[in-house]
């Protein structure tokens, strides 16, 4: 348990990020440390309340909780999304924003934060610099690529 597995646990996270993000012509993710503390604290908090929600960083933001940790679920579950998106109609929709800020284009940096209730309970909180998910216009055009082999 504790620093390797949360190590390896942010390895996953960021290497599956970065599989998906070379799919849609998108630059690799780096780590940010400072990103990484936030992104903890505001899964801590979450957890203390059990309830999903977002905090009030400007960066972007994605969040998660179920009962299982594996940390390649998770922006599997959030890159899945992508079956909801119309590549044709770019834009937000609340039932897609996890993928288009996974494939943001100009993200570049990370942070994860994982807190667990030892029960198998897990808050994952997933913080992106520059932040995705703008919406004035043309900039889902511009960072949300459709994959190249669909």
């Amino acid at each position: 348990g504790g620093k390797a597995e949360s190590l390896h646990f942010e390895r996953d996270f960021l290497s599956s990020h970065n599989v998906y993000r070379k799919r849609h012509g998108a630059a690799p993710l780096q780590f940010n440390r400072d990103l990484c503390q936030s992104a903890q604290q505001w899964a801590d908090h979450l957890l203390s309340i059990r309830t999903l929600k977002h905090s009030s960083t400007e960066h972007g933001e994605n969040l998660y909780y179920k009962y299982s940790s594996n940390a390649r679920d998770l922006p599997d579950s959030w890159y899945n999304e992508i079956n909801n998106y119309d590549f044709a109609r770019p834009g937000f929709r609340s039932d897609t924003g996890h993928f288009t800020q996974v494939v943001w284009k100009d993200s570049k940096e990370v942070g994860v934060g994982v807190a667990t209730d030892g029960n198998g309970l897990f808050f994952v909180v997933g913080q992106y610099n520059p932040a995705g998910n703008i919406t004035n216009h043309g900039y889902f055009d511009k960072n949300v690529l459709p994959h190249p082999q669909k």
